[in-house]
């Protein structure tokens, strides 16, 4: 098993469902890197997305 963490409230945990908020957890750490990076133009895409959408809040 390893930990998680819940987006929600930030509380980490081994568990699939988080002990505060009763929301799935996920795993905190970052895919590992490869050069030969098949998704990483799709992530840099959702990423300038997701940044311009945080702009005109």
């Amino acid at each position: 098993m390893k930990i998680k963490k819940c987006d929600s409230c930030g509380t980490y945990t081994m568990k699939d469902l988080c002990p505060k908020c009763d929301k799935p957890t996920k795993h905190p750490q970052p895919p590992r890197f490869s050069p030969e990076d098949k998704y990483g133009k799709w992530r840099r895409l959702e990423k300038i997305k997701q940044m311009r959408e945080h702009e005109r809040r």
